[in-house]
């Protein structure tokens, strides 16, 4: 299939290109090649490409910045997909398009639906909305995926941020009443292709696209906090040899914080766990526990690290 990707050098963007076939014809562009901030950009490449899918994978995800950014935010999460969701309405292409728990509030006592009524506490959150209700208004045969705690083997992230601090402190404290799901950039660029594929095994794929159109969650299993995550994080760094003889910090050392005691520009939610079922129900794709791949990741990462 002729596939679109844009975030090329983003976490997801980066795992995306390691999961593309041969025999797809497959055009990623990063921000050089194509400017998010320019809708009239948007619309020129896309239709000049004419590809079949077309993969948003960038965003503009600097959630304090966002606050004091606010027109920045909206030009690429929120005028972007929508100009390019016209646009694969338009030439007759099918959209996947990422979003964020971070639509939420938090106050839900237990797992966020697709259908819950969004109410974002900060910029990003309700740029990112603004967003998917774009891409779901445009008439476009479009899927987006609402996701939870990216992180990756590329890019900066709270992983690689917990591995470098347990390295060069003694004593660490982290926010314990946030509650999530850690989800591996590398099993959303799966689920992407899994999609795809799916897809391509049908008679008309644009067809099977807009039959299976909305808005679905996708992220990882079972639930955490940002500091049983950390902990987590520097257990497993622990048992790898050449990496636990670099470590000034142990789990136990990492102290539980409120989110009262770690102010930041934007708020986050509290509750930030999806319920995943009608994705695994509709695509036949089932994420694992985020602790098995936040210690898989490690042990890849941590080592180079070190």
């Amino acid at each position: 299939m002729d596939i679109v990707v844009t975030g090329k050098s983003g976490q997801l963007g980066y795992e995306l290109a390691r999961r593309m076939r041969a025999a797809d014809r497959v055009v990623m562009l990063d921000r050089d090649a194509l400017d998010l901030a320019e809708p009239h950009a948007i619309e020129k490449t896309l239709r000049g490409l004419r590809p079949a899918v077309v993969v948003n994978a960038a965003a503009y995800t600097a959630v304090d910045r966002a606050e004091t950014e606010r027109d920045a935010a909206f030009r690429v999460n929120a005028d972007a997909p929508a100009a390019i969701a016209r646009v694969c309405r338009e030439i007759g292409a099918a959209l996947i398009h990422f979003s964020t728990d971070y639509v939420f509030d938090g106050a839900k006592p237990g797992r966020y639906v697709e259908s819950d009524e969004p109410h974002p506490l900060n910029v990003y959150g309700a740029s990112k909305l603004a967003g998917e209700r774009a891409v779901m208004e445009s008439g476009a045969a479009a899927l987006v995926l609402r996701t939870t705690w990216v992180y990756g083997d590329h890019g900066g992230n709270f992983l690689k941020t917990m591995l470098r601090l347990s390295m060069e402190r003694e004593r660490l404290r982290v926010v314990c009443d946030q509650r999530g799901a850690p989800t591996w950039a590398g099993r959303l660029a799966e689920a992407v292709r899994h999609i795809v594929d799916l897809a391509d095994g049908q008679p008309d794929p644009l067809a099977w696209f807009e039959s299976k159109g909305g808005l679905y969650h996708a992220c990882a299993a079972g639930q955490t906090n940002w500091c049983d995550y950390a902990r987590a994080v520097v257990e497993t760094a622990a048992t790898i040899p050449g990496v636990r003889e670099r470590l000034r910090v142990s789990a136990d050392r990492i102290e539980p914080i409120p989110t009262a005691e770690y102010p930041t520009p934007a708020a986050r939610p509290l509750n930030s766990l999806l319920d995943t079922s009608r994705f695994e129900r509709e695509f036949g794709f089932r994420f694992p526990d985020w602790r098995e791949d936040v210690e898989a990741c490690v042990r890849r990462v941590a080592p180079a690290m070190a």
